[in-house]
């Protein structure tokens, strides 16, 4: 007797997911030996497209496309034997190896260009306009959802590149936010309390880039509390930023805190709908950040 899967379960969704797998990837061509009748197979035409759109070092494109280095080199000699890319020193680190698009490179770019676009055309022609606006706005959905359900999560020095580059964009982002705009003071000074043992930073990652962070400190009464919050705008509503909150009270719990405390600006109407959604409780101010306007406290299962 074949079980029946209960409506909403994890493995239904998951049998969804990999039903829309076999359809579009059938129906795109990544099937075929010649992606798009272009001599090559689909692994071989995607690197070259990401060569061609945004060229870096082989370290970038690992990142970006989530290759292991065996894989990445073996398709880099394809294309090089090819004669669609250059493999050189990068001038900034000649430890490290740029990849960009030679002539006939470019040309084959612009063809794989034209052909995809070509075939997404005639998957959506015979929809109405209106199946072609569901289409695209379901896709992407799945597209934003999918990218959040594998961005990485990862604990680094408050100092790191990816840390700074988020940093960067918290603080820019509150400025613009700010009736007043936002200094970032003493944020160098404060990361001190962002590393081990009494503290944390962590930078979610999405194809080598930093889409997200915050960090966890300790307060003098033996609370955690939860700093540098922030997501890139254009993941809030995917649930990254709840997963975050999740992760950095785990590592509160982690560095031995039961309660977490934070606070947040009141122009800031996602976050204080979020920390709410997410249990934390009003309570009263209990430091002398300038631009906190609320603060929350929870205490940790």
């Amino acid at each position: 007797m074949t079980r029946q899967r209960e409506p909403g379960t994890l493995a239904e969704h998951a049998d969804v997911v990999r039903r829309f797998n076999r359809s579009y990837t059938q129906r795109v061509g990544a099937l075929e030996e010649s992606f798009l009748g272009l001599g090559m197979p689909l692994g071989t035409a995607r690197l070259l497209f990401e060569i061609g759109t945004e060229p870096g070092t082989t370290r970038d494109l690992r990142a970006r496309l989530g290759l292991d280095s065996g894989y990445l080199s073996r398709l880099l000699r394809r294309l090089e034997s090819d004669g669609l890319v250059a493999v050189v020193p990068d001038p900034d680190d000649r430890r490290r190896r740029r990849v960009d698009l030679t002539a006939a490179g470019r040309r084959a770019w612009d063809e794989l260009e034209r052909r995809s676009a070509d075939r997404a055309r005639a998957l959506v022609a015979p929809l109405t306009e209106r199946q072609r606006a569901r289409l695209a706005a379901a896709l992407a959905e799945a597209d934003l959802l999918v990218r959040a359900a594998t961005v990485t999560l990862e604990t680094v020095d408050p100092a790191s590149p990816a840390a700074l580059a988020a940093v960067g964009a918290y603080v820019a982002e509150l400025d613009e936010r700010f009736p007043g705009g936002f200094a970032a003071g003493d944020l160098a000074e404060g990361a001190e309390r962002l590393r081990p043992p009494s503290g944390a930073f962590v930078v979610a990652t999405s194809d080598g880039e930093p889409v997200a962070c915050g960090g966890v400190q300790a307060l003098d009464d033996g609370a955690g509390e939860i700093k540098r919050m922030w997501v890139h705008p254009a993941w809030r509503g995917a649930g990254l930023g709840s997963r975050l909150l999740r992760h950095l009270e785990g590592v509160c719990r982690d560095l031995g805190h039961d309660v977490v405390r934070l606070d947040t600006n009141g122009s800031l109407g996602e976050a204080l709908a979020m920390y709410e959604r997410a249990g934390y409780r009003p309570v009263e101010r209990y430091n002398d950040n300038p631009y906190a306007e609320h603060f929350f406290a929870k205490r940790l299962a």
